[in-house]
């Protein structure tokens, strides 16, 4: 495994939308936001492209207000999808040609359908993909667990936000490491 770049590296938030939200368990979507919103704002310091979908809009609502701030504030609009992996999407897809990133970073919801059947693809097309399970969620824990775990049967690898923003960092003492240090406290 190799140590995530910032310049090589891709966020993408999976489908984090209002009604979705209001079905998954009251801490694992505080989680989820909490970290995700870390991983959003360390993306913003270090210079880390984001790209975000969002499952059938019209059914499911927009994207949360507190990710959606935080999209707005590093200029992300997400991209509407009907297809389960956001990779079969076209705009999504186009979106990750054109970073081209080496490393992609997923969070969202729900980590055993949109999650895995994204992560799975990213993994077929050769992306490193870390799927971040401190920043993913399901209706039932069972599933997130069972998500997770067919994540890393694909290929990925299972990761948390720390993790992340700490090998995004490589090294104290720089004003980017105490920014985002502070974030994680």
């Amino acid at each position: 495994m190799e140590r995530l770049v910032p310049s090589q590296t891709l966020v993408l938030v999976v489908d984090v939308q209002v009604r979705l939200a209001s079905a998954m368990p009251e801490a694992a979507l505080a989680e989820l936001i909490r970290n995700a919103g870390i991983l959003l704002d360390a993306a913003k310091v270090l210079g880390v492209p984001v790209v975000a979908s969002e499952q059938y809009p019209k059914g499911l609502g927009p994207t949360v207000p507190a990710l959606k701030e935080k999209l707005d504030a590093i200029g992300v609009t997400p991209l509407p999808k009907l297809t389960f992996d956001a990779c079969s999407d076209l705009a999504i897809a186009r979106a990750l040609d054109a970073v081209a990133p080496r490393s992609v970073i997923v969070v969202g919801m729900e980590s055993h359908v949109c999650v895995m059947q994204t992560v799975r693809e990213l993994v077929k097309r050769r992306f490193d993909t870390h799927v971040v399970a401190d920043a993913v969620a399901s209706r039932r824990e069972e599933n997130r667990q069972i998500g997770l775990e067919l994540c890393v049967r694909a290929g990925a690898t299972r990761t948390v936000t720390e993790a992340v923003v700490f090998d995004w960092l490589e090294r104290a003492g720089s004003e980017a490491f105490k920014a985002l240090s502070a974030l994680v406290k």
